[in-house]
């Protein structure tokens, strides 16, 4: 079976992803306005009506904020762990909360089978309430996204190393973190072991760890004030090279923009 991806937003500014088969998708994130959601998938010829459900992965208001709309407007319930729906209510960005009767519940390490997707949220370290990455499976195609999250852990790479097709953050270069212009304790909080990945951490880690069926990576997540989408793909790609191998030729690599949709990819 085909299934289709594309992120709508990726960023501290809001982030949002679609994955999709022929005709039903769902929701990664709803940190976005519910109208640029919906004028990035009409462009793609997609009806917001055939999104069924949005999972999310925590309760940072970057990646929830249009849930509470999104869910009453076009009743879609919202999956999450109870640490993060208690998170999501308790948010002050949150201007109209969830509705009880769309909230749903899901357990890290526990498969969801939602239609044709088997979705297991798996434990990502990350300041939020509670944190989760995404195994999605859709027939033989195995699809990840780890976003937001400070290490990769023994949890984090079990998971990433399954997958044919790998969203994950590289959020920040490490010199311009270091050399920038945020006070040390924001310095000390995104580099932390609960902050977020580096260029170069993602990139020694893929590398290292790199399998024959990863067809696909899109890098996250990106921070406006310490990183640019060519340091990070240049990082991933020499870091590749070390190992003898090619990006574009072994493997694709994308830089999802902060605030602008990508094109829609078609996955096998």
């Amino acid at each position: 079976m085909k299934i289709r991806f594309m992120s709508i937003g990726s960023g501290s500014c809001g982030n949002c992803y679609y994955l999709g088969v022929d005709d039903y998708g769902i929701l990664i994130d709803a940190g976005i306005p519910s109208k640029t959601i919906k004028a990035a998938l009409k462009k793609e010829g997609i009806a917001f009506e055939s999104i069924y459900a949005v999972f999310v992965t925590h309760d940072h208001a970057d990646h929830i904020k249009s849930l509470g709309v999104i869910s009453s407007k076009a009743n879609i319930p919202v999956y999450a762990t109870r640490e993060v729906h208690k998170g999501i209510n308790n948010n002050y960005c949150m201007s109209k909360p969830i509705d009880p009767m769309y909230v749903r519940y899901v357990e890290k390490g526990e498969p969801t089978v939602f239609r044709s997707f088997v979705i297991t949220p798996f434990e990502v370290p990350h300041d939020g309430t509670d944190n989760v990455g995404y195994f999605i499976e859709v027939g033989d195609t195995k699809f990840c996204i780890a976003t937001d999250l400070g290490a990769i852990t023994d949890t984090v790479s079990y998971y990433v190393e399954q997958a044919n097709h790998l969203v994950i953050e590289a959020n920040y270069e490490e010199q311009m973190l270091l050399m920038g212009r945020y006070p040390q304790f924001l310095k000390d909080r995104v580099a932390g072991m609960t902050g977020h990945l580096s260029n170069q951490t993602t990139a020694r880690y893929l590398a290292k760890n790199f399998n024959l069926h990863l067809k696909n990576i899109w890098l996250c997540h990106l921070s406006e004030e310490n990183n640019h989408p060519e340091l990070a793909y240049k990082a991933v790609e020499m870091e590749f090279a070390s190992y003898g191998l090619i990006v574009g030729k072994d493997v694709k690599l994308n830089v999802l923009k902060r605030a602008t949709p990508s094109v829609m990819y078609h996955l096998d």
